[in-house]
């Protein structure tokens, strides 16, 4: 097939949206250890969680044998509302690289909180009005998933009280407003309002924040009021599995015009996007069906993977919620106050984890200022300005695309470009003026956050 062949964006019919997500945990060979009781150290049960968590919600957590779980009608009613997204072909970048590899991206930025988030908002909402729940309380970095939950829940007639990262609460104001347009409660944390804020508070004064610390705020308001329940934006199972939608997409339109990518690539704070990106393409690798090379993409100031321990730890900064088994640089290190709010998190998701520690999958950090670059390259001649969570996968697919061009290399490269960036010209003003800085955290700020690690014998 001619490259001219395949048009610039690809979509697929309202017939051949997914009508099942898929769980990847289902084929993994080695499955995500499980969340811990961080009072007995023993494996989380189904009633523990659902203190926390809607009840549905918690069944689709501990479920790792269900490969595919039935998308109720009324979610993908939602769906239709900006589903299926376009796969695009990057026709542009590609002649502006000069490279013989061929780029495509997802893209998820086409709904009015423009990212992904809204996949797993929808379905969250969905479970908690279904249980009989007054309302939600979440976290947010960057805000976009704050975004789309404030919009999930005002569909479905829901409180929702978001936490919102200090410093994205200050850099992102026109994002935080669309939040109480659609009804939401906007807080930011670390907060005076509740008992783990104000620890935090004391601990580090004047901090920036971070997912974590907003995480813990959100849990204890979640668990102290009657008719609540906490929701998240990623690391989990069950965000995850609804964000295969994204694979799943993205694998039928390729499989349509027998196109087959030899590189995918994602940005991981995390890990919501990107598993839901390789989800069905993992899958095929596991069982031996079709070889990919996976990159995860994060921050150089936040880098668990890359420079983090597996092992157990909390999952939020306040120690109150369960204690996951994943790359983390501690649940106390407090992130720079970079401008990629949404990757501002200690760990990584189990799943992926898992992953990573058994060799599906690579992660390389990257600098701001050079996400920044190819964030800013990409709008040129892409016509997209993208979120700068997006801009590290793009940065790296850059990357990729270049080494093509040096070895002649034709190859297939598919990334996932998460979400827009038009809330984020605060970040791109500091780029354009030169005062955006790219701060590393040093081995032994990241070694005194690793040595308060909780004591877990597994």
């Amino acid at each position: 097939m001619k490259n001219n062949e395949i048009p610039y964006k690809i979509y697929l019919s309202e017939e051949e949206m997914p009508k099942a997500w898929y769980n990847l945990r289902a084929d993994m060979k080695n499955k995500p250890a499980p969340l811990l009781n961080p009072q007995t150290g023993k494996p989380m049960t189904e009633a523990e969680l659902a203190v926390v968590f809607c009840d549905e919600l918690v069944k689709q957590e501990l479920d790792d044998t269900t490969a595919y779980i039935a998308i109720p009608e009324d979610i993908r009613k939602f769906y239709r509302m900006y589903r299926p997204s376009p796969l695009v072909r990057a026709y542009c970048l590609e002649e502006k690289l000069q490279t013989p590899a061929k780029i495509y991206y997802k893209f998820e930025g086409n709904n009015t909180s423009g990212s992904h988030k809204l996949n797993s908002a929808i379905p969250q909402a969905f479970y908690a009005k279904q249980q009989g729940l007054v309302g939600v309380t979440t976290e947010t970095g960057a805000g976009q998933w704050g975004t789309a939950l404030s919009m999930a829940c005002s569909y479905y007639d829901l409180d929702c009280k978001v936490y919102m990262v200090k410093v994205s609460y200050e850099q992102k104001p026109f994002r935080r407003e669309i939040m109480k347009t659609y009804g939401a409660s906007v807080t930011p944390s670390p907060s005076m309002d509740t008992a783990v804020g104000r620890n935090i508070l004391a601990e580090h004064p004047g901090t920036g924040g971070s997912l974590g610390c907003a995480i813990s705020e959100a849990v204890e308001v979640a668990t102290s009021l009657e008719g609540y329940r906490y929701v998240l934006g990623s690391v989990l199972n069950q965000v995850m599995l609804h964000q295969s939608v994204i694979g799943l997409e993205a694998k039928a339109a390729m499989d349509k015009y027998g196109i087959k990518p030899d590189v995918i690539i994602g940005c991981a704070g995390g890990g919501s996007n990107l598993g839901g990106l390789i989800a069905p393409f993992m899958g095929e690798k596991i069982k031996g069906k079709a070889d990919y090379r996976f990159i995860a993409v994060e921050p150089a100031s936040c880098p668990s993977l890359t420079r983090g321990k597996y092992v157990y730890d909390y999952c939020d900064t306040g120690k109150v919620c369960p204690l996951s088994k994943m790359y983390t640089l501690g649940s106390g290190f407090m992130p720079a106050a970079t401008h990629a709010g949404g990757l501002r998190y200690h760990g990584m998701s189990s799943t992926l984890s898992q992953l990573y520690d058994d060799g599906y999958m690579e992660a390389v950090s990257v600098k701001q200022t050079s996400v920044f670059e190819a964030a800013e390259l990409f709008a040129r001649v892409e016509g997209t300005l993208p979120a700068p969570e997006s801009s590290h996968a793009i940065r790296v697919a850059i990357d990729e695309a270049l080494r093509c061009k040096e070895t002649g290399e034709e190859k297939t490269i598919l990334f996932g470009l998460t979400g827009t960036g038009y809330f984020d010209m605060a970040s791109y003003e500091k780029f354009h003026n030169g005062v955006m800085s790219d701060y590393v955290p040093t081995d032994e700020e990241i070694a005194t956050s690793l040595s308060r690690l909780p004591q877990i014998d597994e």
